[in-house]
């Protein structure tokens, strides 16, 4: 980014199955004038999530698809660079929603400062930000956990996962994660305290995943936070326990177009299950407490995190696309500057 100039990356096509670099351009555009009331951001990181997949086809959702050829949505962490607002000052460091580009105009609405004393600025995008606030709401919205209860968490070293275990920690549960690979199995248990981790890229079919599930929960399931789908989900349905709680955050393994039929829904009657979706933009009115909260618990030390940053803003693609792929640690970021 030049003095006069700054990037932006924008959608270029439409998915038809796999994302490819192919459906993304990057271009170079003049830094834009002030008007009164307007700031300048610059943005330090940008937050790359799952959600945002559903976005770039133009299928029936929750939001309206992403626009082609106008920025790529996505959180956004900077500092005001320039300012003709008086509720804004240069160095404030904010958290907003200005995309996959360098930098941002805003009114200063849909935007938010934040406190960088204890809680590190990218920590805004994970567990102190939008992820931070899912694993919240669907934890203690949804599953609604009891101390000694069986809590599994799939993609358990992921952004939001990871949150989901270590409250579930906090409010006395016994806490299994799902996650693949040894190293983010032995990092769930190790660095976070989930009581035990499958690596379900351990299991060479569904009858094997099923046998490791069933020996790390002994007393059943009682809630379990969904965000992947597919076989794991299944196996949890035939362990669950009367009136057991599933929040469905997310079903990552189907966002490239796979299908998934559930093969045991008689396991849902079976346990007289509550199973419930959400998207959590629509639960502002708990954003306050959650956040609150959750940079508490931040601060404290009493929720770890783990972040994956990618270089600069050319590498953001590749790193969605990983991302889709399971590819990343923890929180998914580009560091932008």
């Amino acid at each position: 980014m030049s003095k006069q100039t700054y990037k932006r990356i924008v959608l270029a096509s439409r998915p038809e199955a796999a994302v490819t670099p192919d459906n993304f351009r990057i271009e170079e555009l003049p830094v834009p004038e002030l008007a009164d009331g307007q700031v300048l951001v610059r943005n330090h990181f940008l937050s790359l999530d799952p959600y945002m997949r559903g976005r770039m086809s133009d299928s029936k959702s929750y939001a309206d698809p992403q626009p082609l050829n106008e920025v790529m949505i996505g959180g956004t962490v900077g500092e005001v660079i320039a300012s003709k607002n008086p509720k804004w000052n240069v160095g404030d460091k904010v958290i907003g929603m200005f995309g996959w580009q360098e930098l941002g105009v805003s009114d200063g609405g849909m935007m938010q400062k934040v406190d960088t004393t204890h809680i590190p600025l990218s920590a805004y995008l994970g567990s102190v930000g939008m992820p931070g606030v899912t694993a919240w709401y669907g934890l203690n919205k949804i599953i609604a956990p009891k101390a000694g209860e069986t809590v599994v968490v799939s993609a358990a070293s992921g952004a939001v996962g990871s949150v989901v275990g270590q409250l579930a920690k906090l409010a006395g549960c016994y806490v299994v994660g799902v996650a693949g690979g040894k190293e983010k199995c032995d990092y769930v248990v190790n660095e976070l305290g989930f009581d035990a981790c499958v690596d379900y890229k351990a299991a060479k079919d569904a009858k094997e995943l099923y046998a490791m599930v069933k020996a790390v929960t002994p007393k059943g399931i009682d809630g379990y936070f969904e965000n992947v789908g597919g076989d794991i989900l299944d196996v949890v349905l035939s362990r669950l326990n009367p009136f057991a709680r599933i929040a469905v955050c997310g079903l990552i393994a189907g966002y490239d177009g796979q299908d998934m039929p559930i093969r045991n829904p008689r396991a849902i009657l079976v346990a007289r299950a509550k199973i419930e979706g959400f998207i959590v933009s629509e639960h502002m009115e708990l954003w306050p407490q959650a956040l609150r909260e959750l940079g508490t618990y931040v601060a404290q030390g009493k929720i770890k995190f783990r972040e994956s940053i990618a270089e600069g803003l050319a590498s953001a693609p590749e790193a969605f696309i990983g991302l889709l792929k399971g590819k990343n640690f923890g929180k998914q970021l580009v560091k932008l500057a």
